[in-house]
């Protein structure tokens, strides 16, 4: 059971110990043997709380023993604590002053579901992609060391952060300038962890004790006068602990390592993490862990609970788990991706680090010898796809909008300048909702657009969803579909594999005086707008190559004209649009609608588009004040 106490109000309480922490200078007052008992009703209270927000809950559960532990001995926000990706931060926000805001994680006004610095002096940096821990640490290491200041700086990093390039990146510059720098990785997952036991445990005590590294740099100095002898007992050393303990690797690039020890074992986290304090210089701390621990069906199934909508605490039952019927626009793209593998042999699907997300699983387990996870890799994603395009494989990459940013270089110069065929499913495209301006999906048409040889298809509805997919894949050279999160407005897709004609949009209502030129998810807005105001409604389809003709034929047949998109207004098909009246010298007054140029933080996708001006009702406003004004 992981019920909470509830007060005869209703309202959330906590139980005695960790009503006691309001910030972790009140942690550090316990004892270490209140330690497990305070772990036990944080992970409750974490439990309960995701249950009613929704939120990255499996992440979180995993670290609660290991959060205690970084703050009962590093003296934080003073001591610099960088946590990775945010999707394990929630018992850090808990035990850092946010304990009673938990209740308005990822809603509009409330926490945010990941790290940002503006929320709270404990949260050292923002992040929420992955892999930017040790690269920042690095940094205010270096900040500290050039102010003279004494401080410590710990990286908590995940298995899967670490497969990313600028991981390694960090990790190379960091022991090649020697710097005070702790970086913990939370293994839960990774192959090169041995058996954690008494034994690991044990040389994790002795390596990190400070006799040991007394003894060890003491006879290094002694014996740096005998040039052979401290070579050959740097070889044994190295190849003693190369036999025990998997830290070869972090060895080599310049970094003490310890581990790997048991995550949840409270006791020696911190002697441990005590230990590592005293040592100076680039320390890494290999601790296991297991994702979902201590909540029966995120043991059993971490996956699907890394990222959940309000569930049942007791059960685990997620609320509307059975579905509406209606399929996503990433169920779609999986459905078209394993229709079109069946017959063409030269398609290969490339995710980095997404499959759920992304909707390959079914093609995972129906083509696997098609399919490639390589990863949170997004630069090598692009670039492998390049290669197999190179030799006849017709790549598609299936990768979230906000992910592509990372490989923006391989985007450019690796296919685009080399005119190679890849199609790029962009998922996300627009306003993502609770995950808010971290992975919201604004700026991919302003920052695509303007690469040469790239096309850009926007659908807006489930049925062209699959047809510009297949439009895409037809076309012989790179090309992008960029679609919402959720579900479309419900049109029925046809079966098949049929393409629409390339670069030409579609008049689907004839009005007088206004033109609304819609871009992907807007049409439906759009629709609704032109009802009010009489006005014709075009969906354009494509950013690029943009429509020309029905463009021209728009300006010529109307005074104004109104486009739509649910992009960064500057930069995106507007943008487009008013490019190409200014080539054509059309003097037809023109409005602009998309997203502002600001960030908008989480709450509801509805909740968003309003924040950003984007509903109808704000919309039309706006157009009946320009057409009153040009009347008047």
């Amino acid at each position: 059971m992981y019920s909470t106490l509830m007060s005869t109000s209703g309202e959330h309480q906590t139980s005695s110990l960790l009503q006691q922490i309001d910030l972790p200078e009140d942690l550090r007052l316990l004892e270490v043997e209140q330690l497990d008992a305070l772990a036990v009703e944080l992970r409750r209270f974490l439990v309960e709380s995701v249950s009613r927000t929704g939120g990255h809950l499996a992440a979180g559960l995993g670290v609660v023993e290991l959060t205690i532990a970084l703050h009962y001995v590093f003296d934080t926000p003073r001591d610099r604590l960088i946590w990775d990706v945010g999707h394990q931060a929630y018992p850090h926000k808990i035990l850092t002053g946010r304990r009673d805001r938990m209740r308005s994680l990822r809603q509009k006004g409330g926490l945010s579901g990941f790290l940002k610095c503006a929320e709270s002096e404990y949260d050292a940096f923002g992040a929420g992609h992955s892999s930017t821990s040790i690269g920042a640490a690095l940094g205010m290491a270096i900040a500290a060391k050039l102010e003279g200041i004494q401080r410590e700086h710990i990286a908590v990093i995940g298995d899967g952060a670490l497969s990313a390039g600028m991981a390694f990146e960090a990790l190379n510059h960091a022991g090649a300038l020697d710097m005070d720098l702790l970086v913990v990785l939370n293994d839960n997952d990774m192959s090169i962890s041995q058996p954690v036991g008494a034994v690991s445990n044990y040389l994790a005590r002795v390596l990190s004790s400070r006799f040991y590294n007394k003894v060890r740099e003491g006879g290094k100095n002694v014996l740096g006068v005998m040039p052979g002898v401290r070579d050959l007992v740097d070889r044994w050393e190295e190849h003693m602990k190369g036999m025990l303990i998997p830290g070869t690797l972090f060895e080599e690039l310049g970094f003490n390592y310890i581990g790997p020890i048991d995550g949840h074992d409270l006791p020696l986290l911190v002697h441990t993490l005590h230990n590592m304090r005293q040592m100076r210089g680039p320390r890494f701390l290999h601790v296991v862990t297991q994702k979902g621990r201590g909540f029966a069906p995120a043991e059993g199934d971490p996956c699907v609970y890394h990222g959940v909508g309000p569930f049942d605490p007791d059960t685990g039952e997620q609320a509307g788990a059975g579905g509406s019927g209606a399929k996503t626009y990433t169920q779609l793209f999986s459905d078209w991706v394993c229709d079109c593998a069946a017959v063409d042999e030269r398609l290969v699907a490339i995710t980095p680090a997404m499959c759920e997300g992304s909707g390959l699983v079914r093609f995972a387990r129906e083509f696997p010898q098609r399919y490639f996870d390589v990863g949170i890799a997004e630069q090598h994603a692009l670039t492998l796809a390049a290669g197999m395009a190179c030799d006849g494989l017709k790549p598609v990459v299936a990768i979230y909008s906000t992910f592509l940013q990372r490989a923006y270089d391989q985007l450019i110069h690796d296919i685009a300048l080399q005119n190679l065929d890849v199609t790029l499913a962009v998922d996300r495209a627009g306003m993502v909702g609770a995950d808010g301006a971290t992975h919201a999906g604004a700026f991919d048409l302003s920052y695509v657009r303007c690469i040469p040889k790239m096309a850009i298809l926007a659908p807006a509805d489930e049925n062209e969803c699959r047809q510009m997919l297949q439009t895409a894949w037809e076309y012989d050279g790179p090309a992008m579909v960029r679609f919402p999160r959720g579900t479309g407005p419900g049109v029925t897709p046809e079966p098949g594999r049929k393409a629409l004609p390339w670069g030409k949009g579609k008049i689907l209502r004839q009005g007088q005086d206004i033109a609304l030129l819609c871009f992907g998810s807007m049409l439906s807005v759009g629709q609704a707008m032109a009802e009010e105001l009489n006005a014709t409604v075009a969906n354009m389809r494509f950013i690029k190559p943009l429509d020309v003709e029905l463009l021209r034929q728009l300006a010529a047949e109307h005074r104004l004209l109104v486009t739509l998109e649910e992009n960064a207004l500057m930069g995106g098909a507007g943008s487009a649009v008013s490019e190409q009246l200014h080539r054509d010298g059309l003097n037809v007054e023109l409005m602009q609608f998309g997203l502002p140029d600001e960030y908008l933080e989480q709450g509801t996708q509805s909740e968003q588009l309003e924040m950003a001006g984007l509903t109808a009702e704000q919309m039309l406003t706006i157009v009946r004040e320009r057409m009153g004004k040009d009347s008047s």
